[in-house]
């Protein structure tokens, strides 16, 4: 890859060069869906494909934390799952339904059924292994 020089301006008037490589990504800016009461039954229960439900709350710390491993999660399955939160907070009859005590909580729903779930922040590998097992 091609590298770029640059001059950098130190503390104390030193300069110093910089080698900044420079990548072309692509990048997609697919959303995880949004769930809620009215169409989790459409969008999950009678998809075809797994689902990665992510259950969490804007005022979780982790949940927050584990927003962009969603998000790029839902990135790299698009069209091979199905992959979206539900804010606990605006959907209690779902959270209800699931008994979800903790956040942030993930489910994996295949033929409406949760076959496999994941309580607590993890990481992307561990959510991406579990999820291809059930494709």
């Amino acid at each position: 890859m091609p590298y770029h020089r640059s001059v950098c301006q130190c503390r104390k008037g030193r300069t110093r060069r910089l080698n900044t490589e420079y990548k072309t990504i692509n990048i997609y800016n697919i959303m995880a869906q949004t769930f809620t009461d009215a169409n989790f039954e459409e969008l999950v229960l009678k998809s075809d494909k797994v689902a990665l439900v992510d259950f969490w709350a804007q005022w979780c710390g982790p949940c927050l934390a584990l927003g962009p491993t969603i998000e790029e999660i839902a990135n790299e399955y698009q069209g091979k799952a199905v992959v979206g939160k539900v804010n606990v907070d605006e959907c209690p009859a779902i959270t209800k339904k699931y008994g979800i005590r903790n956040i942030p909580t993930i489910l994996f729903i295949k033929n409406g059924e949760v076959v496999d779930k994941q309580v607590g922040k993890t990481s992307k590998a561990d959510l991406v292994g579990k999820l291809d097992a059930q494709l």
